[in-house]
């Protein structure tokens, strides 16, 4: 199967550069070059409100009674929110329920025991923001483009004086965003640098408290605008000042060469010597006798990975990443009351945060390539698709490659109806 390589065909997703830009810029005191050489996955970034561009701080893309409005009136439902007191998740069944006529499943929080939580000094946590959030879902799309990785958004409001959970470390990497209130953060060395999903600071809590009594890295309170980078592994602790604090977290859910290692062990199944049984009635809890057996299937894996298919492991690592950032929401009614009024004047859009790959698959059909599916159309249609894509072209009439209106009016259906392009 061989590649159309147009700008932003290798899945890049169609979202401005300025936008990106714009949204890292919030994030980081330090230009990109510096902020990706001496501190992505390698060293905290303390950046304070008045070296950062936005002087509102982050209150316009969450703020206390946004977390109110939530919490109060949107129906929030587990795993949306979570509770912690005294370094322990508190069961949601003590604050959840049923939402009364019409609404009476059980797993609602309701907001009057949430009340209760908060005041006895828990720490509220609302979960997946980027998915529920307007402004949050936004500002994740393109901070996810300027990084390359997708996003998760926590927000945490933690009452005067209070910790939510004990130290610990993320297997993310995380920026800190302090909306409101003010909050001490203290910073210690991991006791396992770049630690995976599998390897949860639980399984290290000894080393973890050991190591939080020893002098922290970084001791800092974080004030309304301020940020801080945290590499995945880093220890932290945050407990509130004197008044409630809110901040968000952005968690950076970016792939490993653990993920590669995983994509071309599943990729060796297709070696028959790796398929192969062990030796009848082989001692499998005698080294000497797994020895032999480990050197053959050892020389076996060396030869199949010096053959490993890079478009193979690729389109595999695709499937892994692309589906979990979505792209921008797109609006059902409005799509389709444009499918009706749809003419050859009409102007489209790429859909925002969309990422795709134009693939040809034989003389006569092309793939469009998309986190969750792939669209066969013909051949000829790659010309207009790119177009519309990459731009500039945005009216339907001037598609490239079709003979005429009603062709290009059918390939501007498809992609309005697949949700890939949306009214301009």
């Amino acid at each position: 199967m061989t590649h159309i390589d147009p700008p932003g065909g290798h899945g890049r997703p169609a979202v401005s550069s300025v936008s990106a830009a714009e949204a890292l810029a919030r994030c980081v005191s330090v230009e990109p070059a510096k902020f990706a050489a001496a501190h992505w996955g390698q060293t905290p970034l303390l950046s304070r409100a008045d070296e950062l561009p936005n002087a509102a701080g982050f209150t316009d893309l969450f703020s206390p009674a946004d977390a109110d409005e939530l919490l109060s009136r949107r129906g929030l439902r587990t795993p949306f929110l979570r509770i912690a007191k005294d370094g322990d998740l508190v069961p949601s069944a003590r604050w959840t329920g049923g939402g009364g006529a019409g609404a009476e499943i059980g797993d609602q929080v309701l907001d009057e025991r949430v009340l209760e939580q908060y005041a006895g000094g828990a720490t509220l946590v609302l979960q997946g923001l980027h998915r529920t959030w307007p402004a949050l879902i936004d500002f994740a799309r393109d901070l996810g483009l300027a990084l390359g990785q997708p996003l998760q958004v926590n927000a945490y409001l933690t009452p005067p004086g209070n910790q939510g959970f004990a130290t610990h470390y993320d297997t993310h990497d995380v920026f800190v965003l302090q909306v409101d209130g003010r909050k001490h953060w203290r910073i210690h060395p991991p006791v396992l640098p770049d630690p995976l999903e599998r390897q949860p600071w639980g399984g290290r809590a000894d080393e973890v408290g050991a190591t939080a009594q020893g002098p922290a890295a970084l001791d800092v309170v974080l004030a309304p605008g301020d940020a801080l980078y945290l590499p995945r592994g880093w220890l932290h602790s945050a407990q509130a000042q004197e008044t409630s604090s809110l901040h968000l977290t952005v968690g950076i859910r970016a792939l490993t060469r653990y993920a590669l290692v995983e994509e071309l062990l599943a990729l060796a199944a297709e070696d028959r010597r790796l398929r192969a049984s062990l030796p009848f009635g082989i001692d499998v809890a005698d080294p000497d006798a797994v020895e032999p057996e480990l050197t053959e299937t050892v020389e076996a894996l060396r030869d199949w990975l010096l053959r490993a298919d890079p478009v193979a492991v690729a389109g595999r690592l695709r499937q892994r990443a692309w589906p979990a950032a979505r792209p921008a929401p797109i609006r059902p009614l409005a799509q389709a009351a444009a499918l009706a009024a749809l003419d050859a004047d009409a102007r489209l859009s790429p859909r925002a945060g969309l990422r795709w790959q134009l693939v040809a698959q034989d003389a006569d059909r092309v793939g469009l390539r998309l986190f969750d599916r792939t669209i066969a159309l013909p051949a000829q249609c790659g010309p207009a698709v790119d177009a519309l894509l990459t731009g500039p072209v945005t009216r339907v009439g001037d598609l490239p490659g079709l003979p005429d209106d009603a062709d290009r009016l059918v390939l501007a259906r498809r992609l309005l109806r697949e949700a890939v392009v949306v009214p301009a």
